[in-house]
């Protein structure tokens, strides 16, 4: 999910048209992700990779928060797909400063 399909703070959008009101947690993960995303991707663009983990960081508590309070896979097939979608933000995130896959081990 990109951000313009992330929706108005405190809204998600899931596959379809129909927003709907995001519980506190995943509202704070999207606000976290749409200040962490860029400026990791601006970090790794500099190569501070330093800076782009701190920028990552940032998201561990609106994460955790996230699992805590929020059910993913909830009946409301929109809902599912928007939460869905955010955690692919997240994977994508990630993925754009360390590429785990390379790892040995």
């Amino acid at each position: 999910m990109d951000a313009e399909d992330s929706g108005t703070p405190g809204q998600a959008r899931g596959d379809d048209t129909t927003a709907y009101a995001a519980e506190p947690a995943e509202a704070a993960l999207i606000a976290a992700l749409d200040t962490a995303e860029p400026a990791a991707a601006a970090a790794v663009a500099r190569e501070d990779f330093e800076g782009a983990m701190a920028a990552l960081a940032t998201l561990r508590a609106p994460i955790d928060r996230f699992f805590d309070d929020v059910t993913v896979n909830d009946a409301d097939p929109a809902k599912r797909a928007a939460r869905l979608a955010l955690l692919a933000r997240v994977r994508d995130a990630v993925h754009g400063v360390a590429d785990f896959s390379r790892i040995e081990g």
